[in-house]
């Protein structure tokens, strides 16, 4: 004769029921794709002088320093990209 010991609140069954319950949300986690990311957006606006030296066919070239950016135009000059805004873009008065 086999004496078993009953433990309270266990039926001896659905020991197998809990485990897969408790492994089902980790094989679902498994299976989901990561959502893909929305393209990044550009803030504000391009500098207006780099734009006009290369619309203007000029090359920009950055100085050692890194301070500044000139502007070699087609005819060989060469100055600051903004002072070839400004030149280009006199203020209004």
């Amino acid at each position: 004769m086999e004496i078993q010991a009953k433990i309270p609140g266990h039926s001896g069954k659905g020991g197998t029921m809990k485990k897969l319950l408790a492994i089902l949300p980790l094989v679902l986690a498994g299976c989901a794709q990561p959502q893909p990311t929305a393209p990044t957006k550009t803030i504000g606006m391009p500098n207006p002088a780099a734009v006009y030296c290369q619309q203007s066919g000029g090359t920009r070239v950055q100085t050692p320093q890194g301070v500044s950016t000139q502007c070699k135009l087609p005819s060989g000059e060469t100055l600051d990209e903004w002072a070839l805004w400004r030149r280009d873009h006199p203020a209004k008065s």
